[in-house]
């Protein structure tokens, strides 16, 4: 019953001290006081900071684990004769070799993956009625205007709208020259080619 007595009194006082507050025209604080907003927060913070310390622990755990399993544990060549070094290189480039394998095989399935999820979309659309958009090309508007202004150009270009001339028409052939007409031989040359009369 000492248990019961103390109860009572406990709400005896808390009565008594409402009381006082509602007499004095004070109200009571809330429960999330601005002390106890900061301390919530700051633990807040250190709870994140602890669990993302534990989430990079395990991935690099993790990484290690890969490491080792697809590489093999480090091994050191310093006492190791030379058939045990070639047969660590090879050993190596067989794991290498097979992990470059791999990585093509997913790469392909991926482009694969890839392919069939683009037609399953266009199959999607196509269903809908709406049409995939293609990729436009960025094209000058300016570059049709100045094509046409080119044309019109070589239209009045005046050199294209002149006749083609034969030189040799209104050339003189060496054949011509050499010979002279007989108005232009000289008279001694004339002379002796008239023949004379007796």
């Amino acid at each position: 019953m000492g248990a019961d007595d103390e109860k009572e009194a406990r709400k005896a006082k808390i009565r008594q001290q409402l009381e006082e507050q509602a007499a004095s025209g004070r109200k009571k604080k809330g429960f999330m006081t601005p002390e106890r907003k900061k301390k919530l927060r700051l633990l807040l913070r250190k709870k994140a900071a602890e669990e993302l310390k534990k989430e990079q622990e395990l991935n690099a755990a993790e990484r290690r684990k890969v490491i080792e399993e697809r590489c093999g544990k480090p091994r050191h060549g310093a006492d190791t004769s030379e058939a045990e070094l070639k047969s660590i290189c090879k050993l190596y480039y067989e794991k290498i070799m097979g992990i470059e394998w791999s990585k093509y095989d997913l790469e392909k399935a991926l482009a694969m993956k890839d392919l069939q999820i683009y037609e399953l979309n266009f199959a999607v659309n196509d269903m809908r009625g709406k049409f995939i958009k293609p990729t436009l090309k960025k094209v000058s508007k300016y570059e049709n205007k100045f094509a046409k202004l080119q044309k019109k150009a070589a239209e009045f270009n005046f050199r294209n709208q002149l006749k083609t001339v034969k030189k040799k028409e209104f050339s003189i052939a060496e054949d011509e020259t050499a010979k002279k007409p007989d108005w232009a031989l000289g008279e001694k040359e004339g002379k002796a080619k008239t023949p004379v009369a007796d």
